[in-house]
């Protein structure tokens, strides 16, 4: 009998976008997911259009194999000892806020206070590990305004830019974590296996970019101290020239721009830059 393993995609927003992007640079066809909750099935896993909020409590529960989900889910849901996977976009930070006249400096400042969220249990797990006591306030919608006009003391919530509790006359009293887009999963299934290794090949592609270059053969070890992780690069003859050399080579996105003026002062010529499809080492 051939095991199905069920993995949730958010149904909507821009995490479901960002996803299915991902999904299909990895080479998964999420044509099947048109919204509305639909079910695809795709090289042995059935792809469930979910709720965020909804997949992680469904993985807490067994009923899901992996979800694309937040970090602070994952903080809410107790799933810290799954296996995760970081996908590196909708990033933010859970925090600690209140008014900013209030005269708190701390997390500790709010014993006795009320604490309005989204997620209560990553809250209360917050407090009771520094043995604040607070009443914690489970609520939908805005909760900078809830603080604003005084039903609640603080919030536990996500911060993006700032700009709404800067609108509200709110600061951050602590950071709870940094939070970003994850692929969780119970472990033990080979499909899901592979999705991770598909995911982590690409996401490894994006932070790196593919270098093609001429440059005087003299020069080569010139190359290899502008680059110190630079071990072994492909180098061709030019048909004709005994004074240059093709040079390939991968390297992060990041150093290649910070070095692309050196490269020019070394005598490169004719430097091309891609973005691979996928590294694995």
């Amino acid at each position: 009998m051939v095991e199905r393993v069920r993995v949730a995609v958010p149904s909507k927003g821009r995490l479901r976008e960002d996803c299915l992007t991902l999904l299909s640079t990895a080479g998964y066809r999420t044509s099947g997911l048109t919204g509305g909750g639909a079910i695809a099935a795709v090289d042995g896993i059935e792809f469930l259009e979910m709720r965020s909020r909804d997949a992680a409590a469904a993985l807490a529960a067994g009923g899901l194999d992996a979800a694309f989900i937040a970090t602070d889910l994952v903080l809410d849901n107790d799933l810290e000892a799954l296996p995760r996977t970081p996908l590196g976009f909708s990033r933010s930070d859970l925090v600690v806020a209140s008014r900013d006249d209030d005269d708190r400096v701390g997390a500790a400042d709010l014993a006795g206070a009320t604490v309005a969220t989204h997620l209560p249990r990553a809250a209360e797990r917050f407090f009771s590990e520094r043995d604040v006591e607070v009443t914690v306030l489970e609520m939908g919608g805005s909760l900078e305004g809830v603080v604003a006009a005084g039903i609640a003391d603080a919030l536990v919530d996500l911060r993006e830019t700032g700009r709404s509790l800067r609108a509200n006359r709110l600061r951050v009293l602590e950071e709870i974590a940094a939070c970003q887009a994850e692929l969780v999963a119970q472990p033990g299934h080979a499909a899901i296996d592979d999705l991770t290794l598909r995911l982590e090949a690409v996401l490894a592609a994006q932070r790196h970019r593919y270098v093609m270059l001429h440059v005087p053969s003299e020069r080569l070890d010139a190359l290899r101290e502008l680059f110190p992780g630079l071990a072994s690069p492909t180098v061709l003859p030019l048909a004709g020239r005994e004074d240059l050399v093709a040079v390939h080579f991968v390297v992060a996105a990041e150093e290649l721009w910070s070095r692309l003026s050196d490269l020019r002062a070394l005598g490169a010529t004719g430097i091309v830059a891609l973005e691979p499809q996928a590294l694995l080492d």
